[in-house]
């Protein structure tokens, strides 16, 4: 292959020129290029390139040196990219594309959003949203944090000599990105890569405050230097290079085929108190064309779940209802036992003594009789439910860290991200263990199923190297020999490979699987309705409706997909009116309210929104945050919806009928009709989503201290919403504080996710530190 010559440049330009001073757009893709084809020397005599094409070819980074001022558009797509750092010195990138590139991970996409601050469009996408909280909010929380560890841990010191600077830096480094946790476990190089690098320049700040002359540093830093260029300092081992690559030995495919050889994650260390995520954006998984049909071999297997590297086969579930989980104990106020870690089965937890603030409300609470039980809203066809008037009393029941990466007792940084209640079959013993008090909980490469009331892990499900980030429960029907027909409850279950995972717990059988995007998937929901109608919302910025059908006695299924909704960002959560779920879709996203006309009799497969929902708060709209993150959205009743929006410090009830009958068709931006506002907390953290049980009238929202706030909306205060005043919470239950052998208490963590059984025997609280919280009601 011939190298690049200025006659291959002079031939390959537009417009047709014979000075390279004046070549505005290249095109070198599919030339078999390699990095070292490219001439540095001769490639920055390009002053006037706007536009350069290098896709399809075999280059693992842009050549280090590159300067193109002017360089605005760069497509660098299906290449064998490895690292990214090197695009920093091209600084004026305003469009980007980088898919394809096999080796690169989601840790490179935010790497490249960072170092490239004009950057607007990435892969076809615009991210100027994303990027704003990558390149500021997320910034901000991470400089915080480790302004945090050199306050509690270090000093400068005296006198400051180089030697000692360095020692200094190095140790402070080190404790930064060991101790700072931040975003989903797929971002932990990137995060490392960030605080190093906020650590360095902390540092380089303090010690610029000192008298001049006071420090000969043995680590040059230039006073103009980049950041590129100081994380090139060799310090000790400290520095992050680029993140795991993909090897091309398609060892992601033996990992699941070897699950005992996939322990790729160290015992976790201790976490902060309050550590956090980003956007949870997904790395470009392989190669995989769509397969939208059901597998026609079922292979049983146990342990862990094979299919990813054999799609069409389905695998048995883990059955662990004796030993998988590793339990903590919630102590009473008069002591906190130390328990062991569990070697056959779970211990069983002490049920401490109230740990709620004791508010009026609350202490109210306690004086009720057995009323509250005969109160209890039964499920009678066509009779609205009456709300209980008196507020429920709720008793931590069991903690469970059953999400533990090779089940370690150690795991507290896997962060669980959804969870919910299997329906109830009225008739039907199909449930796992009696319906409404087993739940699915997700996180990590994990799913388990739950029985809240003896706190086992009934089935447990693996996939080495996903990342689960949404569940969803439906009844299907599935054919019998004979013609007829029985129910039996599903479970539906994706994340950061953008494959939907279909299982059957009750018989331990993952049944089969299908692609639903190249990207993550951020969220799913069943239509309750049409059984088989399934929402799944995914990163890039899509929502698509797939009826998955119904089952043949051996689990064969046939996938199509209905309908596409383009979101504009990432769908974080999805609701469906209760009403009439057929008809409109709202969808809480990264950049605003959704709403969207799902009615499948207009023929339109692709859809943009029918309007958009907008709300007092985004008037506080600055430079460091639009408000406009939708990341809690519930219906509580028929007609009013719960929802928040990051950074808000409350939570919105408002009125579905009022807002969609003050639309007048043409404006696509339509004020909520806001018929009261809960005050919350004024955590800056993100996506702690909120939980709605309509049956009792409850609004519940965790908090970045494991406290849950717990709103019980009566009849009487719905009849009499007015705007103003924030309504204060009913209780706030505190952190149960659990204890583990040789740790002490636990910390409060940030509670993700929380669901209710319908009648609210029990509530699950999902955290960020790999415990799921069993809550359950009193009886009185």
């Amino acid at each position: 292959m011939e190298k690049i010559t200025e006659k291959i440049l002079l031939e390959k330009s537009s417009p047709k020129t014979n000075k390279l001073e004046q070549i505005k757009s290249l095109n070198f893709s599919r030339m078999g290029l390699k990095s070292k084809d490219l001439s540095v020397p001769l490639l920055s005599k390009l002053c006037s390139l706007e536009q350069l094409d290098l896709s399809g070819n075999m280059l693992q980074e842009i050549p280090k040196g590159l300067c193109l001022p002017c360089l605005k558009i760069l497509n660098c797509s299906n290449n064998e990219m490895e690292d990214v750092e090197s695009l920093e010195a091209l600084g004026n990138i305003e469009e980007l594309r980088l898919e394809d590139n096999f080796y690169l991970t989601v840790n490179d996409e935010h790497k490249v959003i960072f170092l490239l601050p004009k950057l607007r469009m990435f892969n076809g996408k615009d991210i100027s949203s994303t990027a704003h909280h990558i390149r500021h909010g997320s910034s901000e929380i991470l400089r915080k944090r480790v302004i945090g560890v050199w306050e509690r841990s270090f000093g400068l010191p005296d006198p400051i000599t180089a030697q000692s600077l360095a020692a200094v830096e190095k140790r402070f480094v080190n404790a930064a990105c060991t101790q700072i946790k931040y975003g989903p476990n797929s971002l932990s190089e990137y995060t490392k890569w960030r605080v190093e690098m906020i650590a360095k320049e902390y540092l380089k700040s303090l010690t610029c405050s000192e008298e001049e002359g006071k420090v000969t540093d043995t680590t040059p830093t230039k006073e103009n230097e980049t950041p590129a260029e100081r994380r090139s300092c060799d310090l000790g081992g400290n520095s992050i290079t680029s993140p795991q690559k993909r090897t091309r030995n398609n060892s992601e495919a033996a990992a699941e085929a070897s699950p005992r050889k996939s322990s790729r994650l160290a015992s976790a260390v201790p976490v902060e108190a309050s550590p956090r995520k980003s956007t949870r954006v997904t790395s470009t998984p392989q190669k995989t064309d769509p397969t939208l049909s059901s597998p026609r071999k079922h292979t049983r297997m146990t342990n862990v779940d094979t299919s990813e590297g054999s799609p069409r086969k389905s695998s048995r579930l883990e059955n662990i209802s004796q030993k998988d989980a590793s339990k903590t104990e919630s102590p009473r106020k008069a002591a906190k036992p130390i328990i062991s870690t569990p070697t056959s089965r779970p211990a069983k937890c002490d049920t401490p003594k109230k740990t709620a603030k004791d508010q009026t409300t609350a202490q109210q609470s306690k004086q009720k009789t057995a009323k509250t039980e005969n109160n209890t809203p039964r499920k009678t066809a066509g009779v609205k439910r009456k709300i209980p008037q008196e507020p429920v009393s709720l008793q931590p029941f069991h903690v469970l860290q059953c999400h533990s990466r090779q089940d370690s007792p150690d795991d507290f940084s896997t962060q669980l991200w959804a969870c919910a209640f299997e329906p109830p079959q009225e008739g039907s013993n199909a449930g796992v263990s009696g319906g409404s008090r087993t739940v699915a909980t997700c996180g990590g490469e994990t799913l388990c199923v739950i029985d809240c009331e003896t706190g086992h892990v009934l089935k447990k499900y693996k996939v080495p190297g996903e990342e689960f980030f949404s569940l969803a429960w439906s009844t299907v029907l599935m054919s019998r020999t004979g013609g007829s027909t029985r129910p039996c409850s599903i479970l539906a279950a994706g994340g950061k490979r953008g494959l939907v995972k279909l299982i059957h717990p009750r018989v331990n059988l993952a049944f089969g699987e299908f692609r639903v995007s190249r990207r993550a998937i951020s969220i799913m929901r069943f239509s309750p309705r049409n059984a088989t109608f399934l929402f799944t919302g995914t990163y890039e910025n899509k929502i698509f409706l797939w009826d998955i059908g119904g089952l043949d006695r051996d689990y064969n299924f046939k996938i199509s997909k209905l309908l596409v909704l383009e979101t504009g960002s990432t769908p974080l959560h999805l609701s469906l009116l209760p009403t009439s779920p057929d008809t409109h879709l709202l969808s809480g996203c990264d950049d605003g309210l959704r709403i969207f006309d799902i009615q499948l009799s207009k023929n339109i497969q692709k859809r943009n929104e029918e309007m958009e929902i907008v709300f007092p708060v985004y008037k506080k709209k600055d430079k460091k945050n639009t408000y406009r993150t939708i990341d809690g959205l519930s219906f509580l009743t028929d007609d009013i919806v719960a929802s928040k929006s990051h950074m808000q410090g409350s939570i919105y009830l408002w009125s579905w009928s009022a807002t969609r009958a003050s639309w007048n068709g043409r404006k696509n931006e339509v004020p909520a009709v806001v018929l009261a506002e809960l005050q919350w907390s004024s955590t800056d953290i993100p996506y702690l989503s909120l939980g709605t049980c309509p049956g009792y009238g409850y609004v519940v929202c965790g908090d970045e201290q494991g406290r849950l706030w717990m709103y019980h909306i009566t009849d009487t205060m719905m009849e009499n919403f007015k705007s103003g005043k924030p309504i204060s919470a009913t209780e706030v239950l505190e952190w149960p504080s659990p204890v583990r052998a040789g740790k002490g208490a636990l910390e409060g963590p940030s509670i993700n996710s929380i669901a209710m059984d319908p009648d609210l025997h029990y509530l699950v609280a999902l955290t960020d530190k790999n415990m799921a919280v069993v809550w359950k009601r009193e009886s009185r």
